[in-house]
């Protein structure tokens, strides 16, 4: 069965046309219409969720799941849980820091092998660009990737590396042929090395050692790069996780050229700054990840981008690891941010501060990187869409307890942080998977492939 059949109703739905109150139809898993209020036929299941919003289930095209290879790490199981806790409904999976990594069609029959039966949401997979698979990326396209992610400089894995920029460009050639997407983490080596090379006396529990170690102009230049291969090959290209606002310049030229350019940023580079970071405990290091959170002046003109559609999506890239890792010094430890059950919340405490609305948050953090990634089911509460629901009480405010985290290890950089709404309940395809602390059984997560969801 592809999904259920029922009747969602609320005055508070978030729709392409607005905010209403209307009674969502679904049929099998799909929405059959939007229609009015009172279009309740007799007979039907009906959910009517008083004062609460229904909002789009949250699409994050941005996750490391980390299985088979570093379950350990993270899990299909846990990560999954921990998404339909936060009202995310569909969920890519980064081809690092599996093993193997999804750079072949064996690695990715594997990887969907792993995921088969455990998921509590609907699962779709990125493949890998590295300089071993160059020239064969159409077969990974072929087996129903979304697209092909990079690096440009060290991936902190060494069965992942990285491309340099004439490798950069033979991937857009190729991938530009079949139409196809690439994802790229974009930040230049060089800038990195050198200003690696003046902190050798730094101190190491500083957390501005380490942004200093990562400067804006490895991001601003690397995207520059992107845009210049992109102009060239036609090929269409998606910015992953920016941090540096210098870097929305070069996003802005490729759209006045009329390249296909997009970019994204995530909930920590809109909430934390390294201010705060710099003035708590020394080594606070679930703070870190690459490229690093910058100063407060960075963060709102992270926040004006978006209001001018320069970013297209906030995603999470979910990058835990075990807490063994995530120790040391902010130079040793493994870099990426814990925060899959808790995007929606940073978000939206931060959009309302700055007088953005819900429709906001979902155009961000549902339309937007469904319309990215080519998941043409998902994204929207509108005919023909999966039904991917999300019951959300906005006004409730609470402080974010690690002990109510899902993922594999209760990591984050948002504990004892005050946190605005609270999911109440997660669809999908008119499923719940997940209500008031409760998951479903059987899990209902569909694996995806491009073309198909």
């Amino acid at each position: 069965m592809h999904g259920a059949d029922l009747l969602v109703r609320g005055r508070r739905v978030v729709t392409p046309a607005g905010v209403r109150d209307v009674c969502v139809h679904v049929s099998d898993g799909r929405i059959e219409r939007v229609a009015a209020y009172d279009d309740v036929p007799a007979g039907r299941e009906l959910v009517d969720v008083g004062d609460l919003v229904v909002l789009p289930g949250l699409v994050d095209t941005h996750v490391h799941v980390n299985e088979p290879g570093r379950t350990e790490w993270e899990g299909f199981a846990t990560a999954t849980r921990a998404a339909a806790a936060g009202g995310v409904t569909t969920i890519l999976d980064m081809p690092l820091n599996s093993i193997p990594p999804t750079v072949t069609q064996e690695a990715l029959t594997e990887k969907r092998a792993t995921a088969e039966g455990a998921s509590r949401v609907d699962v779709g997979f990125w493949g890998g660009a590295v300089p071993s698979n160059l020239g064969r990326l159409g077969d990974l396209h072929a087996a129903g990737v979304f697209g092909f992610k990079c690096f440009l400089c060290p991936s902190g894995v060494e069965e992942f590396p990285a491309l340099d920029l004439e490798q950069l460009r033979a991937a857009m050639a190729e991938i530009a042929a079949f139409d196809g997407l690439l994802i790229v983490h974009a930040e230049l080596p060089g800038p990195i090395e050198e200003a690696t090379a003046r902190l050798t006396s730094a101190d190491p529990l500083a957390y501005r050692t380490y942004v200093a170690s990562r400067p804006p102009e490895a991001e601003a230049s690397a995207v520059a790069a992107v845009v210049d291969a992109a102009i060239e090959t036609g090929c269409r290209a998606h910015v992953l996780h920016l941090s540096s606002a210098d870097a929305l310049g070069p996003v802005a030229t490729a759209r006045e050229s009329g390249s296909v350019i997009t970019a994204e940023t995530c909930p920590h580079y809109l909430t934390f700054t390294s201010e705060e970071i710099e003035a708590g405990a020394p080594g606070s290091t679930e703070f870190k990840c690459a490229p690093p959170i910058r100063e407060a002046e960075n963060r709102e003109r992270l926040w004006a981008g978006l209001g001018q559609g320069l970013l297209g999506a906030v995603v999470s890239d979910h990058s835990p690891c075990t807490p063994e890792l995530k120790s040391g010094s902010y130079l040793e430890a493994w870099g990426g941010v814990a925060s899959l059950q808790l995007g929606l919340r940073a978000v939206w405490t931060g959009a309302r501060n700055r007088m953005f609305s819900l429709a906001d948050v979902a155009r961000w953090m549902s339309e937007g990187p469904a319309a990215i990634a080519g998941l043409a089911s998902k994204g929207a509460i509108a005919a023909g869409k999966d039904a991917d629901l999300v019951l959300f009480d906005p006004d409730e405010t609470s402080v974010c307890d690690p002990a109510e985290l899902h993922h594999r290890h209760p990591v984050t950089p948002y504990a004892g942080r005050r946190l605005d709404g609270r999911v109440a309940a997660t669809y999908v395809r008119g499923m719940e998977t997940y209500a008031d602390g409760r998951f479903r059984d059987p899990p209902p997560g569909m694996l995806l492939t491009r073309g198909s969801a």
